[in-house]
């Protein structure tokens, strides 16, 4: 009689760790953010106050919540749907002379997720 008692508590244990092991079972989904590629002008190349920039897009990106500026303007941007996300463009500022500046990119994902990044360009005259 022990000994089935003891076996009983066994199994009974061993199916409970299993089911520890898989997680609390919730059906949250992970964040999966935008991510921005192929930067042009490559990183700290010398450019000119008005220089034509662009980069890609992921798919997961929400158009309509990105937002890029350069040294906190805001510029306007092209964005153009390809098969695998997004084609952005735009220029830098003219006011910006003799300085170095970052492209700061600001978006949101179809699932709500943020994302940011950008790269640094030095801006001659």
């Amino acid at each position: 009689m022990k000994l089935v008692k003891l076996l009983s508590v066994l199994i009974l244990t061993s199916m409970c760790t299993q089911t520890w092991a898989y997680g609390s079972g919730s059906s949250q989904k992970a964040c999966k953010k935008p991510k921005f590629t192929q930067f042009t002008p490559s990183k700290l190349t010398t450019v000119s106050p008005g220089t034509e920039f662009s980069f890609k897009a992921s798919s997961l990106t929400n158009p309509k919540s990105m937002v890029v500026s350069v040294k906190k303007l805001v510029v306007e941007m092209n964005i153009t749907k390809k098969n695998t996300g997004y084609e952005v463009s735009g220029k830098l500022p003219d006011a910006l002379q003799n300085t170095y500046a970052r492209i700061d990119i600001k978006a949101s994902g179809t699932n709500n997720c943020k994302a940011n990044d950008g790269w640094l360009l030095k801006i001659d005259e």
